[in-house]
Parts: C-alpha cells; sequence; structure tokens
C-alpha cells in the first residue's frame, strides 16, 4: 500500500512570473481610480496617507516574515493564528481572507466593465459576466497560463507607474517645454492641510484596501532556500514598492493638480497626463486602468481557491475542493469561489444599492480584521518561540508590536465614528460574528466522544492497525502501543495518510502543491516511529496512505486484516479528524476493537 495522492497542483510559474508578479502585487485599480477620492478628501497632503498606511501594511508583512521563518512547516498564514489563539482564529482568518478575495472578484469585475464602457456600448452586466468567464478559463486551464496573463498585466501596470513618475517628475522640476518649476498646489488651494490634519487618517480606511495583497510576497518567501534573506529581501522590495508607487505618484499628483479639482476625483492619471499635454491619455491610461482591474480579478480568482484548497486540506471546507484536474488545476476550488463572484455581478446588476452594496460593505472591514489576528498571534509566538529560531526578528518587539495593534484598533474606531464606513464596519463584524458562530456549530455537530472503545479482558490483540499522522511520534500512542502487546508477539502496521497540509506545502508557493515535500515528511515521521517499536523488539511495518484518512484506513484493513485499531489524534480543539468524526465512524464501520488515542503536544519532524 502507498500514498494515493490527487493530482498535484503544477509548479507552472517561472521565475519570470513571479518576478513580475511580486512587482506589481500592491498595484491594483485602487491606485489608479480610488487615488482621486483620497486626494479630494485629505487634500495636496494625501501622500502622508499613502506613507503611513505603507509603513502600517510593511509592519505587518514584517510580522508575518518572523513567524513564517520560526514556523516554516505551518500550512497558511491562518495557522499562525490558530496556534496563538486557537481554531475559532485561525478558521476566522481563512475563511474571512476567501470571502474578501471573491467579493473582490465580482467588485472587479463590474469596475472592468465600466471601463470598457468608455469605448464599448453594451450592458454593463454583459461586460462583467464576459470579463468573469475569460479569467475563470484563464484560471481553469492551467497555472502557467494563470501566470502568463499576471506576468503581462502585472508588466503593463509596473511600466505605466514608472513613465508617469518619470514624466511627472520632469514635469514639477521644469524640465518639460513651457513648464517652470511649480510646486503651488500643495499649498495655494487653502493651504497643505485644507480639510484638517485630521483628515490625512480618515483617509486612511480607504488607501488600506488599495494596498492588500502585499502579503503574498512575504509568505512565498518563506519556503525559499534560504527564507530568512528571501524574507528580507520580501520586506524591503514591498518598502521600496509602496515608497515609490504609491506615495511618489500620489505626491506628484498632488504637485500637478489642485486638490479640489473634479477631473482629479474623476481619473486622476488621466487628468495629470492631460495637463501635461501627452495626446490619447485618456485611452491609455484607460487600457492601464483595464489591465489594473484584470489583474487583480485573475490574482483575486487564484488566490481565492487556493485558500479552499488549504481549507479543504484542514477539513475546515468539503474534501473535494482539495481534488485537482489532470493538468494540476483544482478546478472545484477555483469554480466555487468563481460562483460568489458570478452571484456578485448578477447583484450588480440586478440590485446595485441594495445585494451588490450589502456585499460590498460586508468584507469591506474584513481585511484589517486579518491583520489585527496576525498582528496579535505575533505578540503571542514570539514569546513562545526559541531565540534560535527567530532569523527574522520583528523591529523594536514588543514596541512596534503593540503600535500596529493599537493602530488597527484606531482606525476601526474611526470607522466607527465616520457615518460612511460604520455601515461597512457594522456589516463586516457580521461577516465575522457569522463565521465565528459556523466554526463552533460545525465543531458541535462534528464532535465526537473522546473515548476508548471497551475491550474485553482476555482480548489479546495479535495484528494492531495503527491510524495517526503529525501525532505518529507521541509519547502517548507509543505507550498505548507498549501496553496493548505487553508479551512483544503482536504484528504492527503503522498507516500515515499523507496530507499536505501537515508539511506546509499547501499555500505558501502561490500556493503550490508539493506532494514530494508531503511524502518526504510523512515518510520521515513513520520511519521514525517504526524505528522505535523495531528497537523494543516489537514486529512492525508500515505504509503511507491515502490523503484522505477513512479511505488510508479501508485500504489499511483490508490489506493488513488487523484484529485491533488504534486511531490517534490531536486534542478535540486541534484534531480535523475529529470534526470529521473519524474515530466514530471507524467504530461504525469495523467490528473489532477501537482505540483512541489522544497526544497533547506534537513535535514536527523527525
Amino acid at each position: 500500500m502507498g500514498a494515493a495522492p490527487p493530482t498535484e497542483l503544477k509548479k507552472g510559474l517561472k521565475q519570470r512570473h513571479l518576478t513580475m508578479i511580486a512587482m506589481g502585487g500592491v498595484i491594483g485599480a485602487g491606485l489608479f481610480v480610488g487615488s482621486g477620492t483620497v486626494i479630494a478628501g485629505a487634500g495636496p497632503s494625501a501622500f502622508l496617507t499613502y506613507a503611513i498606511t505603507g509603513v502600517l501594511i510593511i509592519l505587518v508583512m514584517r510580522m508575518l516574515g518572523e513567524m513564517a521563518t520560526a514556523n516554516p512547516s505551518t500550512g497558511s498564514f491562518a495557522d499562525y493564528s490558530r496556534n496563538a489563539l486557537g481554531g475559532w482564529a485561525g478558521f476566522s482568518v481563512a475563511w474571512l481572507y476567501w470571502y474578501f478575495w471573491v467579493i473582490v472578484i465580482g467588485f472587479e469585475a463590474v469596475a472592468g466593465a465600466k471601463v470598457l464602457q468608455y469605448w464599448i456600448d453594451a450592458p454593463l452586466w454583459l461586460m462583467s459576466l464576459v470579463l468573469m468567464t475569460l479569467m475563470t478559463a484563464t484560471n481553469l486551464f492551467s497555472v502557467s497560463s494563470f501566470g502568463e496573463f499576471e506576468f503581462w498585466f502585472a508588466g503593463i501596470k509596473v511600466a505605466a507607474i514608472i513613465v508617469f513618475i518619470a514624466l511627472g517628475t520632469l514635469f514639477v522640476l521644469g524640465a518639460w517645454p513651457d513648464q517652470p518649476l511649480d510646486f503651488s498646489n500643495l499649498t495655494s488651494h487653502d493651504g497643505f492641510f485644507p480639510l484638517g490634519v485630521g483628515a490625512i487618517f480618515s483617509a486612511i480606511v480607504v488607501v488600506i484596501f488599495s494596498m492588500v495583497g502585499a502579503e503574498v510576497a512575504t509568505i512565498a518567501a518563506a519556503e525559499s532556500p534560504d527564507p530568512g534573506r528571501a524574507i528580507a529581501r520580501a520586506t524591503n522590495s514591498v518598502i521600496m514598492r509602496i515608497a515609490v508607487f504609491f506615495v511618489g505618484s500620489i505626491f506628484l499628483l498632488a504637485v500637478i493638480l489642485p486638490w479640489n479639482s473634479a477631473e482629479l476625483a474623476a481619473s486622476p492619471y488621466v487628468a495629470a497626463f492631460k495637463v501635461m499635454g501627452i495626446p490619447g491619455a485618456d485611452h491609455i491610461m484607460n487600457a492601464v486602468v483595464l489591465t489594473a482591474v484584470l489583474s487583480c480579478l485573475n490574482s483575486g480568482l487564484y488566490t481565492a481557491s487556493r485558500m479552499l484548497f488549504v481549507l479543504a486540506a484542514r477539513r475546515e471546507a468539503p474534501l473535494g475542493l482539495m481534488s485537482v484536474n489532470r493538468r494540476g488545476v483544482p478546478m472545484a476550488a477555483i469554480l466555487t469561489s468563481t460562483v460568489v463572484g458570478f452571484l456578485c455581478v448578477i447583484a450588480a446588476a440586478v440590485s446595485p444599492d441594495t445585494v451588490f452594496s450589502f456585499l460590498l460593505n460586508s468584507s469591506g472591514a474584513v481585511i484589517l480584521f486579518v491583520y489585527l489576528l496576525i498582528a496579535v498571534s505575533q505578540i503571542i509566538l514570539r514569546r513562545r518561540t526559541a531565540p534560535e529560531k527567530l532569523t527574522v526578528r520583528m523591529w523594536a518587539f514588543p514596541v512596534l508590536s503593540v503600535l500596529v495593534v493599537v493602530a488597527i484598533l484606531a482606525v476601526l474606531v474611526q470607522m466607527a465614528f465616520d457615518e460612511t464606513a460604520r455601515t461597512q464596519l457594522a456589516l463586516s463584524l457580521g461577516s465575522w460574528a457569522v463565521v465565528v458562530v459556523l466554526y463552533f456549530a460545525t465543531k458541535r455537530l462534528h464532535r465526537a466522544p473522546n473515548v476508548v472503545a471497551p475491550v474485553q479482558a482476555d482480548t489479546v490483540a495479535e495484528r494492531v492497525l495503527v491510524l495517526a499522522n503529525e501525532t505518529v511520534n507521541g509519547e502517548e500512542l507509543l505507550d498505548e502501543l507498549r501496553s496493548i502487546d505487553r508479551d512483544r508477539n503482536a504484528q504492527y502496521f503503522v498507516c500515515v495518510p499523507a496530507n499536505p497540509i501537515d508539511t506546509g506545502q499547501a499555500m505558501h508557493r502561490g500556493p503550490v502543491y508539493l506532494w514530494e515535500a508531503t511524502t518526504e515528511a510523512a515518510q520521515a515521521r513513520l520511519d521514525r516511529t517504526l524505528e522505535i517499536l523495531r528497537s523494543e523488539g516489537r514486529h512492525a511495518d508500515g505504509a503511507l496512505g491515502n490523503y484522505k484518512p477513512l479511505k488510508a484506513l479501508a485500504d489499511a484493513v483490508a490489506e493488513f486484516h488487523p484484529d485491533r485499531l488504534v486511531i490517534c489524534t490531536l486534542p478535540e480543539d486541534r484534531s480535523a479528524w475529529l470534526r470529521y468524526d473519524v474515530v466514530d465512524r471507524a467504530r461504525e464501520a469495523y467490528d473489532i476493537p477501537v482505540t483512541h488515542v489522544v497526544v497533547e503536544s506534537v513535535h514536527v519532524g523527525v
């Protein structure tokens, strides 16, 4: 018997894909379109809003980097919250992050359709559905097609920003035909803070959502050959991208145009190019904005589908979402995420002011909740982590870490007092409450009694089948096996269902499912257990099993014909197997004694 994996997710992203995706990851339609609203709401000092928000994002990235290098076996960044705060927190982070991205998919499809209406006279809903269908097909075809599309999308975005910064710098410095050195727009329209200093903080609520996505580069770097160096480079690159792409370009916009210009609010970069006298600026920037929208739609669908993949592997979503087709594409996860996107598009067409508005508002503050849980988790896990494992450290801990938590809470409080953002906060809190209730409801629904099946005193076990995964090296399991066969006459067969989550391969690299790494880690734990049993003079053999535990058990029973089953799990609050009644279902399926052993602590590795 051997491990029977689903077809792997293909490792189809080349280095040039990853490099360009990392560069363009933080540049979305929010920068090209939403920045006009920020400048109108904060005045010429709006670039300070981007700088402050950028610092907050960078600090969160550094916290993620510390946890990723100290805990490289974790399945996704949701697991940091699970380890620090409990199962409810990990469940919350994963599902909220997925929910945020699937709403973004629908929103970007509608935004892209509005851009297309500049050239094409067609119904908004029709073009939205066309864009959704195209991006879904791209993701379904192969990961390399996703990478290729994203490479060119990101390349166009990055090139557009660089060109704007280069030309804008020449314009404001007076190196432009008939244009003197002029920074008067920073102060000539009611001053540098025309709406008060507080306005630059009020706009943070809008700006923070335009920078979402920076965390992907930091997480992916954790699984490189040299995580410490890669994390440092990823963090530094995020700093540079935010400083140049966001702060630099917004500063130039504020210098080139009056902050209260109607054209700035409508389409800031188009307005700036028009002032500079560049022909066809409206068509050029409209095409760039469309590219940015499609890029966000494309990568949002990719991110959401892979998060579902991880949730399924954690048994916190239907297991079928972990299946992939022959091309290595998780079709079920992609289509499930797409369905929500299509529903958003339909809602935008049928009920834009009620249903669609509700969906947008209900995810509005979700990413802040995710970042808050990440920050709190870093503070807790830092104190539990051995100093030698901290190859990447959060700067000025604990001061900056606590400051990040306070800053996020301050933004949430600010939303509560802002009439335009209050509804977003309330509905987003409602979304979080629903997720938490679902966690405890499913946990209660799938609650399995933590008891050992009665075994007759005169029953002598001769063939003992053991089913365990992370817990296979646990002392509690070894003690139970020793007590079952004190005379050392029994035959043992240890089955380890190889699941990608246990080795942390299911999320970080894009996330790419690395079956080789999964089986290597599971095999190492199995070999260690067999070595211990054999060293004590016991007859022990074993093999890796199917990634579905009950399927692995059925295969092992058919091959080994045991007269006793021993199923080993983590405690109830951390066990995916107990949530899905693996122990109870085994007792129902096999007419032999089943012993359930709980291992309190797990040392991952050999």
